[in-house]
């Protein structure tokens, strides 16, 4: 697909390729050597890699100890204000909160005057309802003869 040519030892190689076999479950290649660490030799042979050593150097015009001394406020500034950011968040987040608790406590009254009415109105209608059945029933019964 990508247009790289591929170069086969020998004849079995191709055959297998050309079949789309997996490389790594035929014992005899190297990616299975790889993959179930079979090639122990060429695993103690590694290369050393080089440890890069890094030195910190002065600029023309600012010694090492005037840039230390530079990134040390510049970390002291970032600090300071960081915390000032969170306290004002948290400040904040205060803030909100008691706005909606008080906001809670409102609807909360305005809830209990309004279920204060309510159970109110109730109490007269069923009291006007009480009253007015003893009256109907006085007057069912006079009309009655028994």
């Amino acid at each position: 697909m990508d247009g790289k040519p591929f170069l086969f030892a020998n004849k079995k190689c191709f055959s297998r390729f050309s079949h789309k076999r997996n490389p790594r479950k035929i014992r005899w290649t190297q990616f299975y050597r790889k993959a179930h660490r079979k090639n122990k030799s060429a695993l103690l042979k590694k290369k050393k890699t080089r440890r890069i050593v890094k030195k910190e150097r002065g600029i023309v015009g600012a010694s090492l100890d005037l840039i230390n001394a530079r990134r040390q406020q510049q970390k002291e500034m970032k600090t300071a204000t960081l915390r000032e950011q969170a306290i004002k968040e948290l400040k904040e987040r205060k803030r909100t909160k008691a706005l909606r608790r008080k906001k809670e406590r409102e609807e909360r009254r305005k809830k209990k005057k309004t279920t204060e009415k309510k159970d109110k109105k109730r109490t007269q209608r069923e009291q006007n309802k009480k009253s007015k059945n003893k009256f109907n029933t006085k007057q069912k019964n006079i009309g009655r003869k028994y």
